[in-house]
């Protein structure tokens, strides 16, 4: 091996974006989330797009069928996935046709000969007689045609396995090839093998082989003379992993279960994209953690406010057509005043609508969802790291303010991945649940949760503190039992009332104790650019990279151009409205029809505008940068 090095020339790049395509059977997801993991550890940054269909088994080279995973990673830090790719890995003829346009030009194609054959080509409709690896259309692209299954098959050539089962490890081919074109070691996908496969011994020896074949191939290949290098980034230090915005939010609900020294219940039914919430939850009984897959996703809400009731950090989880379920019992939350955390990764909609693409469009629904008078405060993640920090917040507020809270993410951040450098216990903020005596309640931060009520006789359930908050009494206390339901509550006896004054003051009581949330807030903050100027643009949600991205860009060609991200979108920051006047115009772009800016416009009377698309994918930092570049050149009244 030694002997081929010295013919290889390595050249140094700040960032790399690369896309990973191929049939939806091929492990397209695993190869990349492999080599990001091996990125992250290596010490870049990253940031991850993974694309695929909603079929379980889309149908085989269609480009229907196709499965994405976009990987940019460099030595600097990095904000999006990338708006076109350098390198695009083309599995068969379908992956290249669905995916050549976010290929940059001059970039580099590895495509796997055997997935253009004329069947393939077929499949993918190209015209009869089309040769795409060999017909010139290809010009602008350096293009590598590699049999990657025929080479697959002979590195396994004395495995104890099927052809079937040996063509499932060409993604391991791939992923050694692409480790030795970026100059990675093969280590963390050897101990991932190592792992996955430790009771299968043959499957085991077959993907380690698939792998070093791969590594090989480049190391001894005549046609590969360059290899790639990606130092890495300047990272403040501590420890990192590769985390998915899913992750994040169920790492976070654990850290908030222990900072408050409850159990964590997490009542849920499987739906895409929220499923891998409950799937890394149910690794953490250890931590007092219980996970309990429903019939259906009203159950899982009721089992989670029955779970509040009893004392425990209640959650439930779903996407949009699961949190329409869910609204009823979600207002029966609102009437018990009962701490509950409600987390809608939003998916593309309505109905069962497009369930493997990602969308912007429940904010109405999170905010004015349910019927009657029912706030619930509303939060959202930006990131995937964001996720672990937001739905902590959403967590606090549940527990400190007896409400519920919905925090809102979606199908980019939740499958997309970031590095995320491990919190100290001791920067966790506290969180300190409004008990009532005799409770005593543990915490990791050390002593006794003491109560902010006094004691009444007789126990008064919905008398409130100053900030609107009523106590929380658990079942079995004595002297403080209290009536539960959905029937309108009388002031401080929670007794059952019909009595109209009595409705409108209860009303006004919910209401204005969530209004007060925004007292708790972090003042606002502009994510970059001048504190007054030309153009501010607002995003909220997955849309922050692209934002952030296309900002920076306007800001070094010498715009008055800044960007500020909401986290909180009900109620509003108390500092938002102050802010919005400080510019000329407002743009907000978000993946729906503009439901952020009709609130700006209705709360704020703000002439904001929108940048909106509805099309199961995320924004480009070009698409950003091309929106505020028209609004900039477009008059304001003052001007006309």
């Amino acid at each position: 091996m030694d002997k081929t090095l010295h013919h290889k020339h390595i050249e140094e790049r700040e960032n790399v974006v690369i896309l990973f395509a191929g049939d939806s059977g091929d492990g397209i997801q695993l190869t990349g989330s492999q080599f990001t993991d091996t990125n992250a550890l290596f010490g870049n940054d990253v940031s991850t797009f993974p694309n695929f269909p909603a079929e379980i088994r889309a149908p085989q080279g269609t480009l229907a069928g196709v499965s994405g995973f976009q990987l940019h990673f460099g030595s600097v830090e990095i904000f999006t996935p990338g708006d076109q790719s350098d390198v695009l890995v083309a599995m068969n003829a379908a992956a290249l046709k669905a995916n050549l346009s976010k290929l940059k030009k001059g970039g580099i194609i590895i495509a796997n000969s055997d997935g253009f054959d004329p069947r393939n080509l077929r499949l993918a409709g190209y015209p009869e007689g089309a040769e795409p690896l060999h017909d010139g259309i290809l010009a602008n692209y350096t293009v590598h045609a590699i049999d990657v299954t025929k080479m697959t098959r002979n590195a396994l050539a004395d495995v104890q396995l099927g052809m079937k089962e040996k063509d499932r490890c060409k993604n391991m081919f791939v992923l050694g090839f692409i480790n030795w074109m970026y100059s990675r070691s093969l280590d963390n996908s050897e101990a991932f093998l190592q792992r996955k496969f430790s009771k299968q011994p043959d499957i085991l020896e077959a993907n380690h082989r698939a792998l070093q074949a791969g590594y090989n191939y480049g190391d001894t290949s005549e046609t590969f003379t360059t290899r790639f290098e990606v130092k890495p980034a300047p990272m403040p230090k501590g420890t990192y992993r590769s985390i998915t915005g899913n992750q994040g939010i169920a790492l976070g609900l654990v850290a908030a279960a222990q900072r408050a020294g409850l159990d964590l219940f997490y009542g849920s039914y499987p739906i895409t994209p929220a499923s891998d919430i409950l799937h890394e939850l149910s690794r953490h009984k250890n931590f007092g953690v219980k996970t309990f897959q429903a019939e259906d996703e009203i159950a899982a809400i009721c089992s989670a406010i029955g779970a509040s009731y009893g004392g425990a950090l209640g959650v439930t989880a779903s996407s949009g057509p699961g949190i329409a379920l869910k609204g009823e019992a979600l207002g029966l939350a609102v009437m018990l005043e009962i701490p509950l955390v409600v987390i809608n990764v939003q998916r593309g909609g309505p109905s069962t609508g497009l369930p493997t693409k990602t969308e912007q469009a429940d904010l109405w629904q999170a905010v004015f969802g349910r019927n009657g008078e029912a706030p619930v405060p509303v939060i959202a993640a930006s990131t995937p790291i964001d996720c672990f920090e937001m739905v902590f917040e959403a967590a606090q507020i549940a527990l400190e303010c007896m409400t519920p809270v919905m925090l809102l993410s979606d199908g980019y951040i939740a499958n997309g991945a970031e590095p995320w450098r491990f919190p100290q216990a001791k920067d966790l903020g506290a969180i300190k649940p409004p008990f009532v005596p005799p409770v005593i309640a543990s915490s990791d931060a050390g002593g006794e949760k003491r109560s902010l009520f006094h004691m009444t006789e007789p126990f008064l359930p919905y008398v409130r503190d100053e900030r609107g908050v009523r106590p929380w009494a658990l079942p079995g206390q004595a002297g403080m039992q209290h009536r539960i339901g959905g029937l309108e509550k009388e002031d401080r006896t929670g007794n059952v009332s019909y009595d109209p004054v009595n409705h409108e003051k209860m009303v006004r009581l919910r209401a204005d104790k969530v209004a007060r949330i925004a007292d708790r807030f972090r003042p606002i903050r502009l994510d970059s650019g001048p504190d007054r100027g030309d153009l501010l643009v607002v995003g909220w949600g997955s849309t922050y990279g692209a934002i952030r991205t296309a900002a920076l860009r306007l800001q070094e060609e010498g715009h008055a151009v800044a960007h500020v991200h909401l986290r909180h979108l009900f109620p509003f920051n108390k500092g938002l409205r102050d802010l919005l006047k400080r510019y000329d115009r407002v743009l907000v772009p978000e993946m729906n029809s503009g439901q952020l800016r009709h609130m700006l416009r209705a709360e704020f009377l703000v002439d904001a505008r929108g940048l909106n698309k509805v099309q199961g994918l995320p924004f480009t930092s070009e698409e950003v940068h091309a929106a505020a570049m028209e609004l900039l050149r477009t008059p304001t009244p003052a001007e006309a």
